[in-house]
């Protein structure tokens, strides 16, 4: 079986070309209920999609020049008793490994990272 699906990255590509990105947690802002944790990368949504929680699809967006989307978080929050995708646009190597890192800090949520 051929895991990787080009047309699933299509489909992204497409989802997040004809949406507006909006960074609502800034880098080096804190998260609005858990004061001690801040965001080292802009985390946001896409406008007009909706997620699992009812929100629009989240997103993590780097510093790279080009915004192409670069990886998906699968995750599961065992807090919230829910799963989500957050999509990687423009995330260096290293933004990647903090986007990893902080989807799994916890023992309430996990998830894995899958690059295009």
């Amino acid at each position: 079986m051929d895991t990787y699906n080009s047309d699933f990255w299509k489909a992204l590509d497409e989802l997040v070309s004809q949406s507006k990105i909006i960074i609502d947690r800034p880098k080096g802002t804190a998260h609005p209920r858990f004061p001690d944790f801040i965001y080292q990368v802009d985390y946001g949504y896409l406008e007009n999609t909706s997620s699992m929680d009812g929100a629009g699809i989240d997103v993590w967006v780097g510093t790279k020049a080009d915004k192409r989307v670069e990886a998906v978080m699968c995750i599961v929050d065992l807090m919230k008793r829910d799963s989500e995708i957050k999509i990687l646009i423009g995330c260096t190597e290293e933004e990647k490994e903090i986007v990893y890192k902080t989807h799994n800090e916890t023992e309430y949520m996990k998830g894995i990272l899958i690059e295009r």
